[in-house]
């Protein structure tokens, strides 16, 4: 069985245990190499690698990317996952368990630079790309052996290589005959991994593996199929798809495929937001309606200016309250027409959060907006409400002032808290555009 060298892509044979070029042991090998075309590539613990790189002097520490005490762990190398700390975890938890890491925090609008120029790596591969997050992606390199003049696993160790030397982050790749397998392939062998998986092998491939590697599997799901005595794989593979479907409802029949490595989605390059929202983790709890309405009217901003700058609106304005004992409350309103104003998504959202201030202390405020539709539908003209040209006009006006001379040209008293000058408690503030889900913390 032939393959070729990762490192510098000279072709080595079955014998071989190095690269007879470059010495390399990271060689590939596999049946089906040359037939595989469906890829996923994951940047290895994106953001704390980002940070390594541009800080030479971090490379043998623990690093943790989150915000503040009170936050969460976005990511962390490799060194600090060997104390157990992990993405989403608590800050206070992960200090507890790496007390040696350095703390940093995120720096979205590098992360965004970095990923835009991995991302243009796939796609002179490849127009199929899609992106989860900033740092995964689905390719479809199906019919560009004879473009290129190599096979897909061939440009995909070519790209793999070319990032780390020119960006300087690492990624792993998994390869497959579709989306499903090759997601799993990307998380075997990280970091720097490139996992082969053909058809061929699926069935034993996945026999072993948990069930909760199936996509769609969350906490409740795992938990009903192990009261039922499956925990693995392999104990679905000869499932009657209908007695699943039966038991398990809808997802009874992924089950049914995902288990003997169906799957037939297609990667689709063009992905449409489904929500805009903006969220703060708190230093310390509050509890107070004038503080929370403070920061409440500053997520509306941001929210606003995203939805502006993607040129979107929306109809459904959603309050997010997390409490000091992590119970996570949403409440949400729809509006009859869709608005990207801030001013509009604060009214929605303000009787929502008065109605929760009820004493409870919470750690976590956000707001989001979904519904997602044009801009050029938003905020028409509204015989009940003929404020709303006005307020919509002097919003605007607003903008481009900012636009001009920064954010902080004008500031509206709304912004201030009872204590004074509208600066969020010492927390992380984390805008964020949500694509098919929230991609939440990185998880690489």
């Amino acid at each position: 069985m032939t393959g070729f060298c990762r490192d510098c892509l000279t072709d080595v044979d079955g014998a071989a245990g190095r690269c007879p070029a470059c010495g390399s042991p990271r060689l590939l090998r596999h049946p089906e190499l040359d037939d595989l075309s469906i890829a996923h590539i994951d940047c290895d613990a994106f953001y704390a690698t980002v940070e390594k790189r541009d800080d030479p002097g971090l490379a043998d520490k623990p690093v943790i990317v989150g915000g503040g005490r009170r936050g969460v762990v976005s990511t962390c190398c490799y060194i600090a996952r060997m104390s157990g700390v992990r993405s989403a975890m608590p800050m206070f938890k992960a200090l507890a368990l790496c007390p040696q890491a350095v703390v940093i925090r995120p720096n979205m609008a590098k992360y965004v630079e970095v990923s835009r120029l991995v991302q243009a790596r796939m796609r002179a591969m490849t127009p199929l790309v899609e992106p989860l997050s900033l740092d995964e992606a689905f390719l479809d390199l199906g019919g560009t052996a004879r473009l290129h003049q190599a096979s897909p696993a061939r440009m995909l160790a070519r790209l793999a290589r070319d990032v780390e030397r020119e960006i300087g982050i690492t990624v792993s790749i998994g390869l497959a005959p579709n989306k499903f397998l090759a997601k799993l392939g990307s998380e075997i062998d990280k970091p720097r991994g490139f996992t082969v998986i053909g058809r061929a092998e699926v069935r034993t491939f996945l026999a072993d593996r948990p069930v909760s590697e199936i996509w769609g599997v969350g906490k409740v799901l795992r938990e009903k199929l192990a009261a039922d005595g499956i925990t693995r794989i392999g104990q679905l593979q000869d499932r009657d798809p209908l007695q699943l479907m039966a038991r398990y409802g809808a997802i009874g029949d992924r089950l049914a495929r995902f288990s003997i490595g169906e799957d037939d989605r297609r990667v689709q390059p063009e992905r449409e937001a489904k929500n805009v929202s903006s969220e703060t983790t708190f230093d310390e709890d509050i509890a107070e309606f004038d503080r929370l309405k403070a920061i409440l009217w500053r997520q509306a901003e941001n929210v606003a200016r995203r939805l502006k700058k993607a040129d979107l609106s929306g109809t459904t304005v959603t309050l997010k309250l997390k409490s000091a004992d992590f119970r996570i409350r949403s409440r949400a309103a729809t509006l009859p027409d869709p608005t990207q104003l801030a001013e509009t998504i604060y009214r929605t959202a303000l009787p929502l959060l008065k109605v929760e201030c009820d004493g409870t202390r919470y750690r976590l405020l956000g707001v989001g907006v979904s519904n997602l539709a044009p801009a050029d539908l938003a905020d028409p003209p509204n015989l009940l409400d003929p404020e709303m040209g006005r307020r919509a006009a002097a919003e605007r006006a607003i903008d481009a002032v900012r636009a001009k001379f920064g954010d902080a040209a004008i500031l509206k008293g709304r912004g201030f808290s009872s204590g004074g000058r509208a600066k969020p408690p010492a927390g992380s503030s984390s805008p964020s555009s949500h694509n098919r889900r929230n991609p939440g913390p990185d998880r690489r």
